[in-house]
């Protein structure tokens, strides 16, 4: 038997109740309270607002411009949506806001198909979560169209692709734009060993496009112990041969470029050009300087990692907005000084670290969000469980990147010194 406290609460709040139900303003009535503490921006005054007409070429949320927050759900802005707007689901709309606007004091104009749903989201924006300068999209997207405005209708998912990468679509700095960004990418793979098998093998999960893979090498069973893409029935075949099959295996839909060929002076220029990313997964010091000049004229940026031993070393060289390889390197070290994996050992596990930092990189270069390494030396150091982050800029005396690249003829593209001498000579 419940309290008399109880019984009494029960009385006075009984949702079941004619007068508390007599108390309760209808759907209709709850809006105009709701619209009344926010407010509404025409379509015509959120096309200026936002920079969407014409007048400007920049987009929503660039410089001055308001940012444009769609609150419908998926499918609704998979439909079609205003252009520039980024998509935060109402029911989502407390932690994944900040994602997408981080500035409580920027001007937000939020819409859906009516204005209601976008209404109650300002409502919350501005009284819960203190965002200083919110507005809602009068008649929403269905007015918007209306007037005859622009709309985006973008690319849909399959509903295996759905599936497949939903967890990925959960997430606000990758979500369906994030996710289609790397369905197109291209990147290309040095080296199907240590490094490039996990790298391989995560883009591969992550839904990446198109993976390029040079490797010249076959399988042998002294690989098996770090370069987890070979299998020991496959040992023999050829390195681009076998991580094709695991590639394929983990995601069928991803086309494999394989070039079963040593990158040198007269390739290199064939082979690396239309990738946007290249993944460094190359043992020497010839090859990485040839890298480092054919990617700066280029302009493709490259996710670099090394190994040796119980240490690795991770980086990102992106021309022009950080430094290239020749400004942390300006001349190879003697050969006693850099033994190869080879002659000194290496840790099994340890490309399988640096190679999922190296596809971690490569992620969010292809997905635009977090902080690439672009300008900063990763060392780590596994016997200590340790990490080291170095600074690293760019040399204004660098024979290569000081330059512009559209200074340098069509003649000199591709034409490169005797690396193998250079280094050679160096040492």
């Amino acid at each position: 038997m419940p309290s008399p406290a109880l019984y009494f609460l029960k009385r006075k709040v009984d949702p079941n109740s004619r007068s508390y139900a007599a108390d309760m303003p209808s759907a209709a009535e709850y809006m105009r309270r709701v619209k009344e503490k926010v407010r509404e921006v025409d379509p015509k005054d959120a096309r200026d607002a936002t920079g969407l007409n014409g007048a400007s070429a920049n987009g929503a949320g660039s410089g001055d411009h308001a940012r444009l927050i769609d609150v419908r759900e998926q499918q609704e802005f998979e439909e079609s949506h205003i252009p520039g707007a980024a998509h935060v689901p109402r029911g989502y709309l407390e932690s994944r806001i900040e994602g997408a606007a981080p500035d409580r004091s920027e001007h937000l104009i939020l819409y859906c198909a009516s204005g209601n749903r976008s209404a109650l989201a300002a409502r919350t924006l501005q009284e819960e979560l203190g965002y200083e300068n919110v507005e809602s999209l009068t008649g929403g997207i269905t007015l918007w169209k209306d007037r005859g405005y622009d709309v985006e209708v973008p690319r849909a998912l399959t509903a295996e692709q759905r599936s497949r990468y939903s967890r990925h679509l959960l997430l606000p700095e990758v979500g369906i734009e994030g996710q289609l960004k790397l369905l197109d990418a291209k990147v290309l793979l040095l080296g199907a060993g240590g490094l490039g098998s996990p790298t391989a093998l995560y883009l591969a999960a992550a839904g990446v496009g198109t993976l390029g893979i040079v490797d010249d090498d076959e399988v042998d069973v002294s690989n098996l112990q770090r370069q987890v893409i070979h299998t020991t029935d496959r040992v023999g075949e050829p390195k681009v041969d076998s991580a094709e099959t695991s590639i394929h295996a983990i995601n069928p839909e991803v086309e494999v470029v394989k070039y079963n060929a040593r990158l040198d002076a007269s390739n290199i220029m064939e082979i690396i050009e239309g990738y946007d990313i290249i993944v460094d997964g190359v043992d020497n010091f010839p090859t990485r300087y040839l890298l480092n000049d054919a990617t700066v004229r280029l302009q493709i940026p490259v996710v670099s990692a090394s190994i040796l031993g119980f240490d690795g070393q991770l980086a990102i060289f992106k021309p022009y907005d950080g430094p290239c390889y020749r400004c942390l390197y300006p001349s190879p070290p003697p050969a006693e000084l850099a033994p190869s994996c080879g002659a000194n050992g290496v840790l099994g596990v340890l490309p399988g670290t640096m190679g999922l930092l190296q596809a971690t990189e490569v992620i969010k270069l292809i997905v635009g969000s977090g902080d690439p390494l672009v300008g900063r030396l990763l060392l780590y150091d596994a016997l200590a469980a340790s990490f080291t982050e170095l600074k690293v800029r760019r040399d204004p005396e660098c024979p290569i990147c000081s330059r512009d690249p559209e200074s340098i003829s069509e003649e000199e593209m591709g034409v490169f010194p005797d690396y193998e001498a250079f280094c050679a000579a160096a040492g």
